[in-house]
């Protein structure tokens, strides 16, 4: 309206904005685009989404790339590094906005120094028949990950970040939707490495996971960001979607 973009109860002068930028994942994000691009048209500078096989549909400004879910494969991997390296491109004059919905989790797909895509791939399968539930397995995939539990965010920032999220999980807590990319993140690599422990799954945890993880306990690798992180300052997070509305 009258230049200026409304999302919920944020406002924003398009004036002061020099670039948008739209990324997501999950499996409504393809379609959650689409009316984005109905709102916003030519205004988005450029654009990455993330879904599963079968789920995407016709975008002119933001690429969409179909890929694994519930485990991940090759195509997420890619994917992921394609989102980041437009995440990395905004500066604190830009507007990124996050479409996450159900899947990102899945989707969202990376992995840690020293291990491989197969590795992952691996644990993801192992956590998924585990009986865990779904924040345990979370925790593990958010300290396996340079996007997940909040990181994301951190790679946006300066720029303003706004996500839009259609929550899969019961209560809506936003750490846990598709891993809480935007969100802060209350669990810590201890957590990660219980979770592996109290279901039985050190054994057949590939080593470079597992020695990962352990350098994360010792404090050699980087914790996820908290909530008093100046990053989410800047950052807006949106439930426009759950079981209630």
């Amino acid at each position: 309206k009258d230049n200026h973009l409304v999302i919920g109860h944020l406002n924003f002068s398009l004036k002061t904005i020099e670039n948008i930028y739209i990324i997501g994942a999950g499996k409504a994000s393809a379609l959650m685009g689409a009316e984005l691009e109905k709102i916003l048209g030519n205004r988005i500078t450029e654009g990455y989404i993330v879904v599963k096989y079968g789920y995407s549909c016709s975008l002119k400004y933001i690429r969409a790339m179909e890929a694994g879910h519930p485990v991940p494969d090759s195509n997420g991997f890619k994917a992921t590094q394609e989102i980041l390296k437009i995440a990395g491109k905004a500066t604190e004059k830009d507007l990124v906005i996050c479409l996450l919905s159900g899947g990102g989790s899945a989707l969202l797909a990376d992995y840690p120094e020293g291990s491989s895509p197969k590795d992952m791939i691996k644990v993801n399968d192992l956590l998924v028949n585990s009986g865990a539930n779904i924040s345990e397995i979370n925790a593990v995939r958010k300290h396996l990950s340079s996007v997940k539990g909040g990181q994301l965010a951190r790679t946006v920032f300066p720029a303003t970040l706004v996500s839009m999220i259609l929550s899969d999980v019961p209560g809506d807590p936003l750490d846990v939707i598709a891993s809480g990319p935007t969100t802060p993140d209350p669990t810590t690599f201890k957590q990660a490495m219980q979770v592996l422990e109290k279901y039985d799954l050190m054994t057949n945890v590939p080593e470079g996971i597992n020695k990962y993880l352990g350098e994360g306990m010792k404090g050699n690798k980087p914790e996820t960001p908290k909530q008093s992180d100046p990053i989410f300052k800047k950052t807006f997070n949106l439930l426009i979607g759950t079981n209630r509305l």
